[in-house]
Formats: structure tokens, sequence, C-alpha cells
């Protein structure tokens, strides 16, 4: 399961194209973000994150396009991430003004700081994950459908860990080892017994 997502990573991560990963909490939607900016043309330039439910309607716009102010320019996200990522997590949680700053930027492709009057041009690729069942929550009190039309060019499926639970045992030894090393423990590992009642958790929390 793993390696045949990993193979649509290593397909999609070349193009420009903005990516949408849908997954639960847990599944390692930023780590598969990394994976896709490290594997493109931007991987030399700077990866950021934004955590969407921090986007409140008051300070959205500023935040993503930045302040042009009398000291000077205030970078917003958008110059932070300029020439490389722009990784939004948890579309689910962007405000209604995050939305439409968000897709009115996406469809001009370009932004004019608050305060400014200068466009300027949209040079960041933009990796945003979601829960499954975002596509159901399009209406306009919730998620905009032009916004996600410009988000889900490029869509990929993160599945649950119950869903390919032959990488437990693995998982398993990289935390131990990874443990054991930062909490300078003893080195440990699982019975066959406690692997096998392990698979068949279900990990609501995932990875």
């Amino acid at each position: 399961t793993m390696l045949a997502l990993r193979e649509q990573v290593q397909q999609v991560a070349p193009h420009s194209a903005p990516v949408l990963l849908i997954g639960e909490p847990g599944t390692g939607r930023e780590a598969f973000a990394r994976y896709v900016h490290a594997r493109s043309a931007r991987a030399a330039n700077p990866f950021v994150t934004v955590v969407a439910g921090n986007l409140s309607d008051s300070t959205a716009e500023a935040q993503m396009r930045g302040r042009d102010t009398a000291k000077g320019i205030e970078p917003g996200f958008y110059d932070h991430a300029a020439g490389g990522t722009l990784f939004i997590n948890g579309l689910d949680d962007l405000s209604a003004v995050a939305q439409r700053v968000l897709a009115a930027d996406l469809e001009s492709g370009a932004y004019t700081r608050v305060g400014g009057k200068q466009p300027v041009a949209l040079d960041v690729r933009i990796v945003s994950s979601a829960q499954p069942g975002l596509e159901q929550r399009t209406v306009p009190e919730r998620f905009r459908l032009d916004l996600l039309s410009h988000l889900n060019v490029l869509t990929l499926r993160i599945p649950p860990l119950r869903e390919y639970a032959e990488d437990v045992p693995e998982l398993l030894r990289h935390y131990a080892d990874r443990l054991a090393d930062s909490e300078r423990l003893p080195l440990r590992r699982f019975s066959v017994a406690a692997q096998n009642r392990l698979r068949n958790y279900p990990w609501p929390g995932n990875i």
C-alpha cells in the first residue's frame, strides 16, 4: 500500500501543480507534503507550513499576503515560502476570509500586500491536506468549491494505518529504537504475540 503511494508521490512531485493530501489525522500528511517538496524542482527553496486553524478572519489576509508599512515590508506566508512550497495543513479548519483570500490569489496568480498597491507574483507551490469527505462539504457556509478546484489538481489519498497493518512490526521497531536512543533506554523488542495483537488493533490515532 505504502509503496504504491510512494510511487504516486514520485510521479506528482516534479510538477508545479497543487497537491491535495486526503487522510485522517495522524496518517503523516505533513511527512508526505515534505516528501513531495523534497522531490520537486523547488527542493532547495523553503518549505513553509501554515496551520489552517490559526488563520482567523481578522488576521488571515495579513498573515498570508504580508503588510506594506511605512517602516517596510512585513512578510507573510507567501513571502516566506517564495520559490518553494507552502503547505496548508487542515483545510477543514480554513476560515471564510482565508478561503476568499487564497481563492482570489490562486485565481489571479498574484497578491497585493495589505497597505500596498503593487501586485506581487505568487511564486509558491501549494500542497494542502484535509480529512476525508472535504468534497462533500463544498457549500457556501463550509468550503468554497472554486477554491477546492484550485487545490485538488493532483489528489493523493493517504490510507489509515488499519489499512496497511502489515507495516506495524516495522513501525514498532522504528519507534522502539528511536525512543531507546532519545531516552537512553536499553533496546527492546516485541514478541510475535504482541506484534500480532497490535496488527489487529484499529489504530484510531494512526501512526
